[in-house]
């Protein structure tokens, strides 16, 4: 077994987009996806871009405001996740600060209540 401490991930800033205060640090890949730990900074902005596949944020501390592509603004804390699907234009920002996990790729992700992997039968 190994531990992974997120905190010390080599990270790179993100300007694209208009984005600020907003860092990544890699630590997962596959053929189909790869993970990224994401930091923000207090008012840090992940700026309005697309999706390059199905994304998923998870939120791990702080709070997020999320949008989609319809705009409307929902804010999501630890314990709660976005789901944005490929192409579609999406943004993130804080008020506080948020450490998040972003997992984007060919991902089947259900809706709530849906076992996903029906175990081994």
């Amino acid at each position: 077994m190994r531990i992974l401490s997120l905190a010390d991930l080599p990270r790179r800033p993100i300007e694209e987009h208009q984005s600020k205060s907003f860092s990544v640090g890699a630590f997962g890949i596959c053929a189909d996806a790869h993970l990224v730990a994401v930091t923000l900074g207090p008012r840090g902005v992940i700026g309005r871009h697309p999706a390059s596949g199905r994304q998923l944020l998870v939120v791990l501390s702080g709070e997020a405001q999320v949008a989609g592509h319809d705009g409307t603004v929902q804010t999501i804390g630890v314990g709660q996740a976005a789901v944005w699907e490929p192409g579609e234009a999406h943004e993130t920002r804080t008020h506080a600060g948020l450490v998040a996990m972003i997992v984007e790729g060919d991902l089947d992700i259900g809706t709530p209540g849906e076992q996903i992997d029906r175990g081994d039968t």
